[in-house]
């Protein structure tokens, strides 16, 4: 037996002797330390003070790829602190020293309950290849307190942020909005940058392609410190208030140098129909015919003639434009003759477009052909001259078959020139939009009266408009001359 008690007492030693100040004390109190306390999430994105998980390990070293400001968070384990603690700390580079700054400059304060501070890293402009930057606990005002883990194996007493290669992209947070349609109403949103942006490289970048519905203006705020997101303010110029008509305007992110437009690329802002459209009023079906692969609407159009604006006459190949069973605008156009519903074609009730009725050359859509030089029929390089959904109506109070709003469909169309043997081709893209009326205007004529709109900032220095008319027949009265300026011809 007391071999026995010996052997315990011989034990119990030994195995105190063997822990010592690298290790925790045995016990409900400890001495107190200071470290770095960096968690890392699965995805390999910081877990950010105050947010907690047990599960994670505080890391000593992290590769960073993001540009938004780092949050490295420093932690005192102690009892009750009576006083302020402060902890001086360091920040080296092998890079440029310009290319980041950290705050606080070089000290941390614990008092109270407050047992975490936070050093924040923010980066200032674009870092060189294999940049590292060592951050260092070196003193604390409390002697007692110890500096880094109290093991030696993993100390945390200093942290290492490898700088690697910069991934920056952005993105819209939210796809769509709707507006009232009140002129001067706001709408704002936000464009996300996940891993950070530099301001001066994207303050005076076109970021964004627009196809526009109305008129609008575009602002955002100062960029602020805040460097994962930019707040845009977007103020309609025009009153939206015809309650037969939807009018959308769409803005997509496009990518620029450094920068990538990922996920959710597109905002469209609408104003909605308020009064539904009855597919039985068929608007569409005024101006095609689908038994007839060469049926024509024909055109005029106010346009520049050797120097006098006049009424300028087209015509184009007009079809509906085919929609699944599905399409709330969906109406059946033919069953083909059997009783399978998965062979019935359907038409769009409100749309029409131009196209050829086979091959590969171009249709006059809107007269466009007139409107430039030295462009190419080949659909491959202007496929402009085609647009299979061109136009949508909206019957008066929703149901009406004899007249209504028309809107030309805001869409970005491609005109290019034929290359030669000195030039090769070159493509303009053109944003087009537009809106107007359709009436009945004798028996069996439709007129459709609209004003269309051409954007392309090298082209026409912006945006570009003029007067159209189109008719279902040939046969109609030409069109009372305007007092108005017209656009004339231009070069590609």
């Amino acid at each position: 037996m007391t071999r026995i008690k010996i052997f315990s007492i011989l034990f119990t030693a030994l195995l105190y002797i063997s822990c010592s100040k690298d290790d925790y004390k045995l016990g409900s109190d400890i001495d107190p330390f200071l470290r770095f306390n960096f968690l890392v999430k699965s995805d390999n994105t910081p877990l950010e003070y105050p947010a907690v998980n047990g599960n994670l390990v505080p890391q000593s070293t992290y590769d960073n790829k993001a540009i938004r400001t780092l949050k490295v968070p420093v932690a005192l384990t102690t009892r009750a602190l009576k006083g302020t603690v402060t902890a001086n700390f360091s920040a080296e580079t092998n890079g440029a020293s310009d290319s980041f700054s950290v705050n606080p400059v070089n000290q941390l304060t614990f008092h109270g309950s407050k047992l975490t501070d936070t050093i924040y890293v923010s980066f200032d402009k674009r870092w060189a290849a294999s940049q590292n930057i060592k951050l260092k606990l070196e003193t604390v005002s409390d002697p007692d307190i110890h500096i880094g883990n109290l093991n030696s194996t993993y100390p945390n007493d200093t942290f290492n942020i490898n700088l690697g290669t910069i991934a920056t992209n952005y993105t819209f947070p939210v796809t769509k909005y709707n507006v009232k349609g009140e002129i001067g109403e706001t709408i704002d949103f936000k464009v996300y940058y996940p891993n950070g942006f530099f301001p001066e490289e994207i303050e005076n970048a076109a970021i964004f392609k627009f196809q526009n519905g109305f008129e609008y203006s575009l602002t955002h705020d100062d960029y602020g410190d805040n460097r994962t997101s930019v707040n845009y303010h977007l103020t309609l110029l025009e009153d939206l208030q015809n309650d037969d008509a939807q009018y959308d305007s769409k803005l997509t992110l496009i990518n620029i140098p450094n920068y990538t437009a990922t996920g959710n690329i597109s905002l469209t802002i609408t104003k909605p129909i308020k009064i539904p459209r009855d597919i039985q009023a068929y608007p569409a079906s005024k101006f095609t015919d689908p038994t007839n692969a060469f049926y024509l609407t024909y055109g005029e159009h106010w346009f520049n003639n050797n120097g006098t604006c006049t009424w300028q006459t087209f015509n184009a190949l007009t079809f509906p434009v085919i929609v699944t069973k599905d399409n709330p605008n969906a109406i059946l156009y033919s069953d083909r003759g059997t009783t399978n519903p998965n062979d019935d074609i359907y038409h769009d009730a409100f749309k029409i477009g131009f196209n050829v009725a086979s091959g590969t050359n171009t249709v006059n859509s809107f007269g466009l052909k007139r409107w430039f030089s030295n462009e190419t029929n080949s659909a491959d390089i202007s496929p402009g001259f085609n647009i299979t959904s061109a136009l949508e109506f909206f019957p008066a109070n929703g149901n009406s078959k004899t007249e209504g709003t028309v809107l030309v469909i805001p869409q970005d169309i491609t005109i290019g020139t034929a290359a030669t043997a000195l030039i090769p081709s070159k493509s303009h893209i053109i944003a087009i939009s537009g809106e107007g009326t359709y009436k009945e205007v004798s028996n069996g004529l439709y007129e459709i009266s609209f004003e269309l709109k051409l954007t392309n900032e090298k082209l026409f220095g912006g945006t570009v408009s003029t007067q159209y008319r189109m008719f279902n027949s040939r046969t109609y009265t030409k069109p009372t001359p305007l007092s108005i300026p017209c656009p004339k011809e231009v070069t590609l």
